[in-house]
């Protein structure tokens, strides 16, 4: 996911307490609850598209509270400070069109060639989100009625001599709204019949059923999100359980023979963070998964380590005041890119060991799966 938007700082607090991680226990093992939203937003050129009405049936279907609205803004999605407007928003379905900038794709690596946004904005609460200071305005997800141009867009990014990929999940978690969109679903049917393209998508939810049965041809591949246990239970809420993430991900790599669906896997192991005794949770997630995929599928992984910029820190901090998400400058690298903007990263010694130990701790593994980056 895109994250890194350069912003100044506004007096931004200082972190309220370090890392608490709690007491060792028994792996979690709850699925996600559905994401249900307090209110739905349709605009009058949403509801002109064919696949705008098919969301509004959806969204009647599970008898949610509709508001068709007289003009193409959202407004009224503000409250009286940041942590009400972030409460109203989060509680919010927009459907929308994507604007016409949205058919100029966006390079994305090393995730993939390029963007391909299915909707923006997230129903999860993960305390170090990718998306503070990427989107601007109110966190509201906003899904596009607008998808089969979108999909047909991408066809004109394709090009001879190697499938081109797009990366459904940059800015936002498109099976978290899977029930309420079916866009996912309607990507993996386009992409199956694309032999210059493939679809990628990354998931902290594990509602796979409406996946399995589908037609994609090896076209598309599916990963999952995951992290040490402490750290998902801290930072990530509204999500599926490690536990739950890692069966969903057993899910789509069994064979259709065995009731899977047979899909092209991946890990997107994010953000890693060097938490006390992080070898040993690390080590722990690694070896579940392990037991999990004890057949054999088409596995990768990435490896991210946790990054932040200023102007995601202020954005977190006004969600999130008392996180305990360790976002010290002093502790950290700075990193440009060419654009003058800058991201607080880990030192050089502590990526050395983290990169050495996961490289070496995944060939131990999963030899036969590669490593698609390390950032």
């Amino acid at each position: 996911m895109q994250t890194n938007l350069f912003l100044p700082v506004l007096n931004a607090p200082e972190i309220a307490r370090p890392l608490a991680l709690p007491e060792a226990a028994a792996p979690r093992t709850h699925g996600a609850k559905l994401w249900l939203p307090q209110r739905v937003l349709f605009t009058p050129d949403a509801l002109q598209e064919a696949y705008g009405q098919q969301i509004l049936a959806r969204a009647q279907a599970l008898n949610l509270p509709i508001e068709r609205l007289k003009s193409n803004r959202l407004t009224g999605l503000r409250g009286a400070d940041e942590r009400a407007t972030y409460r109203t928003a989060k509680t919010t379905l927009a459907v929308v069109n994507a604007p016409a900038g949205a058919l100029r794709l966006q390079p994305t690596p090393p995730s993939a060639d390029y963007q391909l946004n299915l909707a923006e904005g997230c129903p999860a609460h993960c305390q170090y989100c990718y998306l503070a200071g990427s989107l601007s305005g109110p966190p509201v997800v906003r899904a596009f009625a607008n998808l089969p141009k979108l999909l047909a867009n991408t066809q004109a990014y394709e090009r001879a001599g190697r499938p081109v990929s797009f990366e459904a999940s940059c800015y936002t978690d498109v099976l978290g709204i899977e029930h309420l969109t079916g866009a996912l679903a309607e990507a993996v049917r386009y992409f199956a019949s694309r032999e210059g393209g493939r679809l990628r998508f990354v998931s902290k939810y594990d509602h796979v059923e409406s996946l399995l049965g589908l037609p994609h041809h090896g076209h598309t591949r599916a990963r999952a999100s995951l992290n040490a246990e402490p750290l998902v239970r801290q930072l990530e809420g509204g999500t599926a359980s490690i536990e739950a993430r890692i069966q969903a991900l057993r899910r789509l790599a069994l064979p259709v023979a065995q009731g899977g669906g047979g899909y092209p896997i991946g890990v997107v192991l994010a953000p890693i963070m060097p938490l006390p005794d992080w070898q040993q949770h690390y080590g722990a997630l690694l070896d579940r998964l392990q037991a999990a995929l004890d057949f054999d599928c088409d596995l990768t992984v990435e490896f991210i380590t946790h990054r932040f910029t200023p102007g995601s820190k202020e954005v977190l901090l006004g969600w999130y005041p008392n996180t305990s998400l360790d976002l010290d400058e002093s502790t950290r690298a700075v990193k440009r890119n060419k654009f003058g903007g800058l991201k607080y990263v880990y030192d050089l010694p502590t990526m050395k060991e983290l990169k050495a130990w996961f490289y070496s701790e995944w060939q131990r593994r999963f030899p036969h799966a590669p490593v698609q980056y390390w950032t």
